[in-house]
């Protein structure tokens, strides 16, 4: 026989009785609590919301987890209805609609009704750079992780993320998947920012989970906070103008200041391999930023031209005296398709795309340098003629 009226739990599994949550006279992830039900917004009685309760507001919010769950009137009472069915989540829940609900009724009064302050938790990350102020742009919705579409990406978009990172001022807005490319949801696409907003979040883009383009375009930032040097008016990120980061302003860098060793810092830095020629005169475009004529002392095998010494004596410098330099840009090397780890089809990894050498120019002694470079020994032979296989764009 069907279960009578009589006969039923006090409690509804009802999937879509709640709409949405928002914080209410605080900030975005803190204030006091309401819930949408029947397109109205109301007040949460504190009597039916508990901590396992919060840990799902907080995540549907993006705002980390809760620090604190606030009862009678923290925040200004409103004049909300009030909602006083015991709302019962587990706690892992994306999303309060996703919640039991009780069907009994609490008393409450608007001097009951719920506060709620959240971690605000970062909501912005950068994946697969040096350190945590250069990668791919990902951003975490509802408890996940996702990617951002290079289309309309730009230094505001840039520095917005920057900011949000607490990671200085930004030195470059990438993209096609410059960083690698990421996987699951590309949360966010067509991002606008002005360049001032506090978050990502508050750019204006096309909404959420609205792709208009894949993995291959995954965004990326590099911010002076993991970088102190950058190369400008270049063909590419590995080629340009040097010019470094001091006292919060870019500057040109005389040529008589800065050598062959400097040049392998920055290249480093800069995730572009070796230095392949420091130019002197002005090659690319001298622009217009100020000179720094003090010498650069590096060893070498510093990780950041910030690490280097720095001499007091100041040399006379011009804007014709800018340095440029060009880095290979070769930043990985590997072996693929062979029988093992060491032997196999060479490819080389330039500006994180990967491709492959002509053998016409391919020789043992070169063969002698990578060996070397993969701890393989000694080059036993060249082969070529795709012995190993054709190279598929995108395959590795």
């Amino acid at each position: 026989m069907p279960e009578s009226s009589a006969q039923k739990p006090d409690w509804l599994e009802v999937l879509a009785a709640l709409g949405g949550v928002r914080l209410v006279g605080g900030s975005r992830c803190s204030g006091r609590l309401e819930i949408l039900h029947d397109q109205t917004w109301m007040s949460v009685c504190d009597d039916v919301f508990d901590q396992q309760d919060a840990e799902v507001v907080c995540r549907e919010l993006d705002c980390g987890a809760p620090v604190q769950v606030l009862g009678p009137a923290a925040f200004d009472k409103g004049d909300a209805q009030m909602w006083t069915q015991e709302i019962q989540c587990r706690g892992n829940e994306s999303q309060i609609n996703l919640c039991p609900v009780l069907s009994q009724n609490q008393d409450c009064s608007r001097d009951d009704h719920q506060g709620l302050l959240c971690a605000d938790a970062m909501n912005v990350r950068l994946v697969g750079g040096h350190s945590r102020c250069a990668g791919r742009v990902e951003v975490l919705h509802r408890g996940q992780w996702g990617t951002v579409c290079d289309d309309s990406w730009d230094m505001p978009a840039a520095a917005v993320v920057c900011r949000e990172l607490d990671c200085g001022e930004p030195v470059d807005a990438l993209i096609n998947s410059h960083f690698g490319q990421g996987s699951g949801p590309i949360w966010i696409s067509v991002v606008l920012c002005k360049g001032t907003e506090s978050t990502l979040k508050n750019c204006g883009s096309a909404g959420w989970n609205k792709p208009v383009c894949t993995h291959n375009n995954d965004a990326g930032v590099i911010c002076s906070g993991n970088t102190h040097s950058r190369l400008a008016a270049g063909p590419h990120l590995c080629a340009g103008r040097l010019e470094i980061l001091h006292d919060q302003t870019w500057m040109s860098v005389c040529d008589a200041v800065f050598d062959q060793q400097d040049a392998e810092v920055v290249c480093r830095e800069l995730d572009c391999g070796a230095p392949v020629q420091v130019l002197g005169a002005a090659a690319f475009d001298k622009g217009d930023a100020q000179m720094w004529t003090q010498e650069i002392q590096c060893r070498g095998n510093e990780s950041h031209i910030s690490f280097c010494s720095v001499s007091t004596y100041n040399h006379n410098c011009t804007s014709d005296n800018n340095v440029d330099m060009i880095c290979s840009g070769y930043t990985k090397v590997k072996l693929m398709n062979g029988s093992d780890s060491c032997s196999g089809r060479v490819e080389l990894q330039f500006l994180n795309e990967w491709g492959t050498v002509c053998d016409a120019c391919w020789d043992m002694r070169a063969a002698s340098v990578l060996c070397r470079q993969l701890n393989c020994g000694i080059a036993v032979s060249v082969v070529g003629s795709d012995w190993f296989g054709e190279f598929l764009s995108g395959s590795s």
